[in-house]
């Protein structure tokens, strides 16, 4: 079990990182064979379809947790009923997400007729229509993967995660090069999609050796398993409004060049989530011990704001490099057509960096069984998000949208949940705030002196927009580690290299006992 949670969490950074890598890579060469309109309309297609995604009810954590209480109690039959119970729920979610999807493909002419050509909605139609299928049926036979994490397999799990990402984009290249196109893209996904759910189906019932078993099943622990998963179908609503809302609108009133355009400069967003939720996830065991310990509000303070400070040195060197350096990497990497998702990315990423750096709050809430305030913010800036969208993608287009993000973030995941956690949960926010902002000298002093080396050396390749990363990173790292770095922080980046340095001479010892 521990050694299934280790290299869990290992391949969860491997998979984050060569996610980043071949995303990196992909995008451009596929943007290039696809095309900014189809590739528009393909993002369009996936986020539109992506809502029937939401009616898997958000079941994952309910079989998580009362399949781990039955093995815990070495209770074989209870098992097996719950797994004929969980079965029989999901099947009947895939169905209603085959009968949402399909209704929504049919009718998408009557959201995008506007906006998209004959040909696009025609295409936009067949492209809803694969997604959906994909959708259902990894929403009916879902059960499986998620029965593999029950039962601590986290290893297989990740591999097939891994192996999907990798196998996609080397299938895909070749028919993009032979010609074609999104249809081709959506029918890869939905095949390899099906292949992991072979796969997981095979492991449930070759290695774990499930017995599904349809009787007995308890009206009151059915009824608890709906009121359990039905805040976490909650968190997928506002998850969806807020995540993909803004595609949705820009496909009705924009296009799909607009969506193209959005969508990339969106793309970023997910780098700077990964970077920050990896470092926060792995504190909520932590947090949830000292909670029951029911330690002092200062001690859950230093916490929040030691953790803080570590996430803003990583996530405020992204930032700032991405400020000064954005422009030509976009440039670079998928050409000035999308100049525009340089300002666009900026906008959500600003006020996004500071809510991911307060991410312990939400860790904290958590750990004291206290997320519905959080949640219902959540909603009501999602709700927001879409008003302001809806209003401003009219004026700027796909700016607009960005802007509508921005301002909900502002004012949800910052200010009215500052003072929550300030006013509620007594966490030391002035004090938090004073640290990131005598922090905050060596980013602004980085991006004048990388704007000034900009205006020096602009990039027409990938090797002089390396060098002057490599330059401007030393900079960062010297400015931060003499005006912003503490002892503590100063110590978790040469700790590394201190424990390097005391292996060496252990090997040169056995090196000569050898000789």
């Amino acid at each position: 079990m521990r050694n299934q949670l280790k290299a869990g969490a290992v391949l969860s950074y491997v998979s984050l990182f060569l996610n980043s890598v071949i995303s990196i890579i992909y995008t451009p060469i596929m943007l290039n064979l696809l095309g900014q309109s189809e590739y528009g309309l393909y993002s369009l297609a996936a986020s539109t379809a992506g809502y029937v995604g939401i009616l898997n009810f958000g079941l994952g954590n309910a079989v998580i947790r009362y399949i781990a209480k039955c093995r815990a109690l070495n209770d074989e039959d209870g098992c097996s009923r719950l797994y004929g119970m969980f079965f029989i729920m999901y099947g009947v979610l895939g169905v209603l997400a085959l009968i949402g999807g399909t209704i929504l493909t049919l009718k998408s002419h009557l959201f995008f007729g506007n906006s998209l050509s004959i040909e696009e909605l025609t295409k936009i139609k067949i492209l809803m229509g694969i997604m959906t299928i994909n959708l259902s049926v990894g929403i009916g036979l879902g059960m499986f993967s998620v029965v593999v994490l029950a039962h601590d397999r986290f290893i297989v799990q990740k591999l097939i995660v891994i192996a999907t990402s990798i196998f996609n984009p080397f299938i895909m290249l070749p028919l993009l090069l032979m010609g074609y196109g999104s249809i081709a893209m959506a029918v890869v996904t939905t095949v390899l999609n099906f292949v992991s759910i072979i796969v997981n189906l095979y492991y449930c019932f070759r290695v774990l050796r499930i017995k599904i078993v349809f009787k007995k099943f308890e009206s009151s622990l059915l009824k608890e398993i709906l009121i359990f998963s039905f805040y976490i179908f909650i968190n997928l609503i506002i998850g969806k409004l807020y995540g993909t809302t803004d595609q949705l609108i820009l496909g009705i009133y924009s296009g799909t060049v607009a969506v193209s355009i959005y969508t990339i400069g969106n793309t970023f967003t997910g780098y700077f989530s990964g970077f920050s939720s990896a470092i926060s996830n792995v504190f909520l065991g932590k947090v949830s011990g000292m909670v029951s310990k029911e330690v002092t509000e200062g001690e859950l303070s230093n916490l929040f704001i030691r953790i803080g400070r570590v996430q803003y040195i990583i996530l405020s060197f992204t930032l700032s490099g991405f400020i000064v350096f954005g422009q030509e990497f976009i440039n670079l990497w998928v050409g000035k057509d999308y100049r525009d998702s340089f300002i666009i990315a900026l906008l959500i990423l600003i006020p996004l960096i500071f809510s991911l750096v307060q991410e312990m709050g939400g860790v904290i809430l958590q750990a004291k069984n206290r997320q519905k305030f959080k949640t219902l913010i959540s909603f009501g800036i999602a709700v927001m998000n879409v008003i302001l969208s809806v209003i401003f993608v009219q004026w700027w287009g796909a700016i607009g949208c960005a802007i509508a993000t921005a301002i909900s973030m502002i004012i949800g995941k910052i200010i009215i949940i500052n003072i929550y956690y300030w006013k509620k949960i007594k966490i030391d926010i002035p004090r938090f705030w004073k640290n990131i902002i005598l922090m905050s000298f060596p980013l602004a002093l980085c991006v004048v002196f990388g704007t000034t080396l900009n205006k020096l050396i602009f990039a027409e390749s990938w090797w002089f927009l390396g060098f002057k990363m490599v330059v401007f990173s030393t900079v960062f790292l010297l400015l931060m580690w003499f005006t912003g770095m503490n002892a503590y922080e100063k110590d978790l980046l040469i700790q590394p290299f201190k424990k390097m340095a005391r292996r060496l001479p252990v090997k040169r010892v056995m090196w000569h006992k050898n000789g």
